[in-house]
């Protein structure tokens, strides 16, 4: 059975993609921690996350770092947190969450209320960063 996110990959449901090439995706978490929280996703469907071949998983830290880097461009934040938790969604993934206080990246928390305006102006800006890298 595919998951959430392979259905993303395949455009079978929407999403504020902002990074997308033959390995990975990455888009706006459509229930964010906070403002820009975006998920970086191997295209392979893969569970567990270390259980990613060893080029995959060096590919899929690299892509996180480029776009965690536009991400703290574009959102003002302390600095941008990175979660790895995998019990959610069946598919391995990375959180990148701009993070404002410890309490930025707690997962129990009520959600960041996001507009659909915020989240397309967002999405846009990013990805035209990410294309121009």
């Amino acid at each position: 059975m595919s998951s959430i996110f392979t259905k993303i990959i395949n455009r079978e449901i929407p999403a504020y993609i902002i990074y997308e090439d033959d390995y990975v995706v990455s888009f706006l978490d459509i229930s964010p921690l906070e403002y820009g929280h975006c998920l970086v996703v191997p295209k392979v469907e893969i569970d567990y996350i270390f259980d990613l071949e060893q080029e995959s998983y060096a590919y899929l830290f690299a892509t996180v770092k480029k776009i965690a880097a536009v991400l703290q461009k574009n959102v003002p934040c302390l600095r941008v947190g990175l979660a790895v938790v995998g019990l959610e969604v069946p598919h391995a993934h990375i959180h990148l969450v701009p993070l404002h206080n410890l309490g930025s990246i707690d997962f129990k928390k009520n959600r960041a209320q996001v507009t659909v305006e915020a989240f397309e102006g967002l999405s846009k800006i990013m990805k035209m960063d990410l294309e121009a890298l």
